[in-house]
C-alpha cells in the first residue's frame, strides 16, 4: 500500500492552504488594518491636534504641509518631523508639556 501516492499530494496542498489562511488572518489582514488606520489618522491631521510621535514626544501641530507637520514639543520650541511619525492622537500631551516645564 502506497501512503505517499495521490492522496498524500492532495493532503500537502490542503496544510499548504491551511498555512496560508492563517499567515494571512494572524499576520497581514491585522497589519494592513493597522495601516489603514494611520493613513486614516495622517489625513485627518489639522492645526491645534495634540499628538504624539512614534519616539515618545508629546506636542501639538501648529503646522501642516504635504509631508511634513511641525510640531511645537515646549514653548517656542518647533521640530519639523514626516507625518508619518505621527503615532496617534494624545489626549493627555498637555499635561505632559505642563510636567515638563515644571522641571
Amino acid at each position: 500500500m502506497d501512503l505517499c501516492g495521490q492522496g498524500g499530494n492532495a493532503f500537502s496542498l490542503v496544510w499548504i492552504a491551511a498555512l496560508i489562511a492563517v499567515f494571512y488572518f494572524m499576520m497581514i489582514r491585522p497589519q494592513s488594518k493597522r495601516a489603514k488606520e494611520h493613513q486614516g489618522l495622517i489625513g485627518g491631521l489639522k492645526k491645534g491636534d495634540n499628538i504624539v510621535l512614534n519616539s515618545g514626544i508629546y506636542g501639538s501641530i501648529v503646522g501642516l504641509s504635504e509631508n511634513v507637520a511641525t510640531v511645537e514639543i515646549a514653548e517656542k520650541v518647533r521640530i519639523r518631523v514626516a507625518k508619518t511619525q505621527i503615532a496617534g492622537y494624545s489626549k493627555d500631551a498637555d499635561k505632559a508639556l505642563e510636567q515638563a516645564d515644571k522641571r
